[in-house]
């Protein structure tokens, strides 16, 4: 009897459950020894050498003390109990219901964060839980991807971090389902072919990847997160209902408002003008950075619009033109982040097909005929900002 009731108590909660159900290891410890003081009254003296025989086994299981050794835990997303699994499984805590109790007597039990962290083995629950909501004991530290760069820019800013080389990044990316796009996402109701590459899904975030996550690893995080984003959005279903449009259509959107906004309040309304000009007007969306991205590809630098070339401008060779072809280029031009996304979701209204940086800033002006854009390019000339050729 006992060492089945000892195992009860150390083996991990099952993964899955939610954890407002799960019985706390407190509440269940009081409500036994409740049980256990009534049968007291009943049977006296005697029965409190009975008591004295199994009081143990109420107790949630738990080592004393700081532990021994050292040993290193990398820990996700989840939730205590996934945590507290994640824990036992390595000999950190005994029990995972040792670790919740733990964690939820301390006030900020619920604050720990991902990563790679230094333990030791064989802890008590409660000094477990101090030294993860310590951030002297976390291994690794995170990896910002700031929005809207290029693919190439983030295999650039990984190898950096973590000394992979860029090449890994770009073999790990020649299989973008392999990273976990889903198929769909490359359909395209414009009847044009999509690019097919990972652009665009690499969601910019803050990463704590493990201190030997390979580079298939990493992409494969950022497109989970892509992934996540969009589903709580609900970006598929919306665009596909209220734009129709595809996600695909809309993704490029995306990329291509994230590059050309200068402020946030402008994305929504950069987005209108290109569902403008692909799909009311069926003109060119003549969006300069489109051009700018051949360019990169190409292994030549950036340039601002201003200061293009008419040749680099109507470069037949360039797929992803947008001055030469009618409607959306082949495929996104970066990787936008939250805001940009629901800029394509929900565009502003309005029937704009021009629109120019009119202050350093970066605020755009918006405009539906030729004089009023000219007028617009004249006020940014005027301000410094270098369109007029």
């Amino acid at each position: 009897m006992l060492d089945e009731l000892d195992r009860a108590f150390d083996e991990p909660i099952e993964r899955g459950k939610p954890r407002h159900r799960r019985p706390r290891g407190k509440g269940r410890s009081t409500v036994a020894f409740l049980m256990v003081f009534i049968l007291l009254g009943v049977l006296g003296v005697g029965g409190y050498l009975g008591f004295e025989k199994v009081k143990g086994f109420f107790v949630v299981a738990d080592y004393g003390g700081a532990g021994t050794g050292q040993v290193e835990v990398s820990l996700g997303e989840g939730s205590l109990t996934e945590i507290g699994n994640t824990l036992v499984e390595a000999d950190v805590v005994k029990s995972t219901a040792a670790f919740i109790e733990a964690a939820e007597e301390n006030p900020r039990g619920k604050n720990i964060q991902p990563g790679t962290y230094k333990l030791r083995k064989q802890m008590s629950a409660k000094d477990a839980v101090t030294v993860l909501l310590d951030p002297k004991a976390r291994i690794t530290k995170g990896i910002t991807i700031p929005e809207g760069l290029s693919t190439m820019d983030i295999y650039t800013l990984l190898s950096k971090k973590t000394k992979i080389p860029v090449k890994d990044f770009e073999a790990a990316a020649k299989d973008p389902k392999a990273l976990g796009v889903p198929d769909f996402w490359f359909n395209r109701r414009d009847d044009k072919k999509a690019s097919g590459t990972i652009e665009g899904f690499l969601f910019p975030d803050t990463y704590e990847f493990k201190p030997k996550a390979t580079a298939e690893e990493m992409l494969s995080a950022m497109v989970a997160k892509f992934i996540k984003v969009t589903t709580e959005m609900g970006f598929v279903k919306t665009v596909e209902g209220k734009l129709s449009v595809s996600p695909y259509e809309a993704l490029i959107v995306a990329s291509l408002s994230q590059a050309e906004a200068g402020i946030a309040e402008d994305l929504p309304k950069v987005a209108r003008v290109a569902y403008n000009r692909a799909y009311k007007r069926n003109m060119p969306l003549q969006f300069d950075v489109t051009t700018n991205y051949w360019l990169q590809l190409q292994n030549k630098g950036k340039k601002h619009s201003g200061k293009m070339t008419t040749a680099e401008l109507e470069d037949p060779k360039n797929p992803y033109t947008t001055t030469l072809k009618v409607g959306l280029p082949l495929g996104p031009i970066n990787n936008p982040g939250k805001l940009a996304l629901q800029g394509a979701v929900k565009p502003a209204t309005g029937d704009w097909i021009f629109f120019t940086a009119v202050d350093k800033t970066g605020r755009s002006a918006f405009a539906l005929t030729d004089d009023e854009h000219n007028a617009n390019r004249d006020k940014a000339c005027a301000n410094g900002i270098p369109v007029c050729r």
